[in-house]
């Protein structure tokens, strides 16, 4: 089964990390990564921008009005995700907390199973080899 991990820390906090530590962390998480990566079992890993960046579109009254930033003023923010392949929802949580020990201070991991709709008829090991492509 397909699950997101998803990947939520205060960007304001890593925004200070120098270019040596964040590399530091990037190599550590992809030492978690390549275990799963090698068996086949990881789809896309995303590391999105700064919310800054962001555009939020939220429809109000019918009518689609478009923010600058995310909608919700929370603590952490979320800051990337990846797609794996695991058992169970335990396997998802092993992984998760793999990743949890290569990145330095707070932080959190939401895991969500993944469910296809509509005429999306991909299995799940299809989805992670159309990914890696």
């Amino acid at each position: 089964m397909l699950y997101a991990i998803l990947c939520y820390n205060e960007e304001n906090v890593v925004a200070t990390w120098t270019k040596e530590e964040d590399d530091a962390c990037m190599a550590r998480l992809m030492e978690v990564q390549s275990s799963m990566a090698t068996r086949g079992k990881l789809g896309p890993v995303v590391r999105l921008w700064n919310t800054n960046e962001a555009k939020t579109l939220k429809k109000a009254n019918g009518q689609p009005a478009v923010f600058d930033g995310p909608f919700a003023e929370t603590k952490e923010q979320f800051l990337g995700f990846y797609i794996a392949d695991c058992e169970s929802m335990d396997d998802a949580l092993d992984f998760a907390r793999e990743l949890a020990k290569a990145n330095p201070g707070a932080g959190s991991y939401e895991i969500r199973p993944l469910r296809f709709f509509g005429d999306n008829k991909l299995a799940s090991t299809e989805m992670l080899n159309v990914a890696a492509e």
